[in-house]
């Protein structure tokens, strides 16, 4: 526990770029495009294919993010970015529109420009927009040393973005995806029969490899999924107060287990959640639009 709450951060201060496989990022890239461009672009022979620079501003107050998306974007499409010395990931910008801060100079065949400017700013924009809520969160939490963390509620298609977005902005990401640890929601073990049995099937799987979390509704749900062997225990929808009590009977009896908070935990309202006996607090909220 101690050891995990060490290594926690409260900011961006690594090149995530360098965790992101690029041959997903090409392939992404190439169905966003024709997504956009299935057939004959007439807007492009208007405009011919002489080459010319655009400019990327920052017109409103956020964090960057989704540097490694643009490039690629940008790419493909036989541009060149020059990138300013503001365009710095996890760096927060009070931009408006009245002191825009410019970004990028793009130059290329100005049909490419505008081929790829509305999926290089969508792109761009909700990734930068993950990551301003990431930060906001962060800040809520003040000083508290656990983790605040996104969730699996991503938009389909778009989901490396969105959690590239969530670790710019100075959270964690959760698990990835259904292979990177197991979640045992109560679907699961209304099929398994019970907690236990879904704890101790899902163990004969996984091994050491990987983590197991239960979500859990009660105290009494908790203490079995510990007992079973739950690495991490969500208390879902809980009140603050019930929360915090909770918390405090399971942390002493089973201090090797993680507590999560989650259940519709705003910014405004994750103050009421924080307690040194609750180590990470989820929303879903910070990757939905």
């Amino acid at each position: 526990r101690n050891h995990l709450r060490e290594m926690n951060i409260t900011a961006s201060t690594s090149d995530y770029s360098l965790l992101l496989p690029q041959g997903q990022i090409k392939q992404l890239v190439e169905q966003w495009m024709q997504d956009d461009h299935p057939s004959f672009d007439v807007g492009g022979l208007v405009v011919g294919n002489s080459v010319k620079a655009a400019r990327l501003l920052l017109k409103s107050p956020g964090v960057f993010a989704g540097k490694p998306f643009f490039e690629a974007i940008f790419e493909q499409l036989n541009c060149r970015i020059e990138w300013q010395p503001e365009a710095i990931e996890g760096k927060y910008n009070n931009a408006s529109g009245s002191n825009k801060i410019c970004l990028a100079i793009i130059k290329g065949p100005v049909n490419n420009l505008l081929r790829g400017e509305r999926t290089a700013l969508n792109t761009l924009s909700r990734c930068s927009g993950v990551a301003t809520a990431s930060r906001a969160a962060r800040q809520a939490a003040g000083n508290w040393m656990g983790w605040i963390a996104g969730t699996r509620k991503t938009t389909p298609g778009f989901r490396i973005v969105e959690k590239y977005g969530l670790l710019v902005g100075g959270v964690a990401t959760h698990r990835l995806d259904l292979s990177q640890m197991v979640m045992l929601k109560d679907n699961h073990i209304w099929s398994a029969g019970s907690i236990t049995s879904a704890v101790q099937l899902a163990r004969q799987a996984t091994g050491f490899s990987q983590k197991i979390e239960v979500e859990c509704q009660s105290l009494e749900e908790a203490v079995e999924a510990s007992i079973a062997g739950a690495d991490i225990v969500m208390l879902d929808n809980f009140e603050p107060k019930q929360l915090k009590k909770d918390a405090k009977i399971l942390k002493e009896r089973f201090p090797h287990v993680l507590i999560e908070a989650s259940g519709g935990i705003t910014t405004a309202t994750l103050p009421q959640y924080l307690s040194e006996n609750v180590d990470i607090i989820s929303q879903g909220m910070l990757t939905q639009g």
